[in-house]
C-alpha cells in the first residue's frame, strides 16, 4: 500500500512539473508572439514599387547615415546614378564605401553643409554647372533637438539646417528639376510637427531657446515650404511631397542622450534601448515611405501631400495654413538672400558662432581625400 502511495506521488510531482514547465513554456510563447507583433505593428508600411531609375540622377542631402543612406542605396539599385550630398565628405566616402560592398553600386560624394548658405549656394552653382539633369531630389538630412548653436550665417542652427538650407538648396536647383520633368522633390519631415507651430515674433529662437521646440518648429517649416513650393509648380511637372518616416533607431538623436547626465545615462539607457529595439523603426524600414514618394508610379504627377507610412495622412490645419506658408516663403527669401545675391548675413560676429564646444567638421582634414572637378568643386566617386 506504502508503495502504491509512493508511485502516486511520484506521479503528482511529474504531472506537476509538466504542467509547470508547460506554463512557463506557453508563457515565453505568449511573450514572443507579442513582441514579433509589436515589432509588425511599428514597421509600417513598406515601398512595394518596382520601378526602375535607368538614366535618372539623385541626390539624397544627409546620405551618410540612417534612413539617407538607406534611401541612396535603394535608389542606386534601381538603376539612378546618385549623389550623396553630406557636410562631412569622410562619412560620405565612408557611406559610399559601405553601399558599394553591400550592393555594387558605386555613388558619388560631395560636401554639402546645409547650415552654411555660402556652402550651398557654391553646391547648386557645381551641380547646375555639371549636370545635365536632375530627377529626384531627397531633402533628407536634419539635426534634431541640439543645444543653442547659430549657423554662420547667425540662424538658430535646427531652423537654418532644416529649412533654410534646403529652401534655398531647393530653389537654386528647380530650373534644373525643370528641364528633367518629370522630376520629384521629397522633404522628409517629423510627425513631430504636430506639437510645433512658427514663431514669426521670434523666428532665431532668441528670446527664448528650446531644442524640443525648436526642432518642431523647422519640422512645421519643411511641411509648409513643401506645400507653398507644390502650388508654385503645379503644371509644371516637377511634384513636391513631404513626409514622417517615423520613430527611428538612428544616430539622429544623439544630442538627447548628451543632455542627460552621465550618472543617469548608466541607469537610463539599458531601458531606453529596450524600448528603442521594440518600438523603434529600423533605418531600413523608416526608408520607405522616402523611396515611396521619390519612386512609386502611383504617385506620378501627385504633389502637395504629406505622406506616412507609404500611404497618404491628413495634416493638421496648422501645418496647411496657406497664409502661413506664404509669410515664411517670404521671409525665408529674405534670411537666405534668395534672388538678392546676397549672402544673408546677420552680422561678422555670428561668421562661426556656436555655444558648444566640437560642433564644427575638420573640413580641412576631410578636403585632403577629395578630388577635384571640372568647375572646381569638391567630388569623390566610390
Amino acid at each position: 500500500m506504502a508503495a502504491t502511495d509512493g508511485g502516486a506521488s511520484l506521479v503528482t510531482r511529474v504531472l506537476d512539473t509538466a504542467r509547470g514547465n508547460y506554463i512557463a513554456i506557453a508563457g515565453v510563447v505568449s511573450v514572443g508572439i507579442g513582441i514579433a507583433l509589436l515589432r509588425q505593428l511599428v514597421s509600417g508600411g513598406v515601398c512595394r514599387s518596382r520601378a526602375r531609375l535607368d538614366g535618372k540622377f539623385a541626390i539624397v542631402t544627409g546620405a551618410n547615415t540612417g534612413i539617407g543612406k538607406e534611401t541612396a542605396m535603394n535608389l542606386a539599385v534601381r538603376g539612378a546614378r546618385v549623389l550623396l550630398a553630406c557636410r562631412d565628405p569622410l562619412k560620405g566616402m565612408a557611406a559610399a564605401d559601405d553601399i558599394f560592398k553591400s550592393s555594387g553600386q558605386k555613388l558619388m560624394v560631395k560636401t554639402l553643409d546645409l547650415s552654411d548658405l555660402d556652402s550651398v549656394r557654391q553646391f547648386a552653382k557645381d551641380i547646375n554647372a555639371d549636370e545635365p539633369k536632375l530627377d529626384i531630389l531627397v531633402n533628407n538630412a536634419g539635426v534634431m533637438m541640439c543645444p543653442k548653436m547659430l549657423s554662420k550665417q547667425g540662424y538658430e542652427l535646427q531652423f537654418a539646417t532644416n529649412h533654410l538650407g534646403h529652401f534655398l538648396l531647393t530653389n537654386l536647383l528647380l530650373e534644373l528639376m525643370k528641364r528633367s520633368t518629370p522630376s520629384r522633390i521629397v522633404v522628409v519631415s517629423s510627425g513631430i510637427y504636430k506639437r510645433g507651430n512658427i514663431n514669426f515674433d521670434d523666428i532665431n529662437s532668441e528670446k527664448e531657446y528650446s531644442p524640443y521646440g525648436a526642432y518642431a518648429q523647422s519640422k512645421v517649416a519643411n511641411i509648409l515650404f513643401a506645400n507653398e513650393l507644390a502650388r508654385k509648380l503645379k503644371g509644371t511637372g516637377v511634384t513636391v511631397n513631404s513626409l514622417h518616416p517615423g520613430v527611428i533607431a538612428s544616430d539622429l538623436t544623439r544630442h538627447i542622450e548628451d543632455r542627460i547626465p552621465r550618472i543617469l545615462q548608466f541607469f537610463i539607457r539599458p531601458l531606453y534601448l529596450l524600448v528603442q529595439a521594440l518600438t523603434f523603426k529600423t533605418v531600413q524600414q523608416g526608408a520607405q515611405t522616402s523611396i515611396c514618394c521619390a519612386v512609386a508610379e502611383e504617385l506620378e504627377g501627385v504633389t502637395g501631400k504629406y505622406f506616412s507610412d507609404c500611404t497618404e495622412t491628413k495634416l493638421l490645419p496648422h501645418a496647411t495654413d496657406e497664409d502661413a506658408a506664404r509669410r515664411l516663403w517670404r521671409l525665408s527669401e529674405e534670411m537666405t538672400g534668395l534672388g538678392t545675391g546676397g549672402n544673408s548675413d546677420k552680422g561678422s560676429e555670428s561668421t562661426s558662432d556656436c555655444a558648444e564646444p566640437n560642433c564644427e567638421d575638420m573640413k580641412t582634414e576631410a578636403a585632403s581625400h577629395e578630388t577635384e572637378t571640372k568647375s572646381g568643386s569638391k567630388q569623390t566617386t566610390v
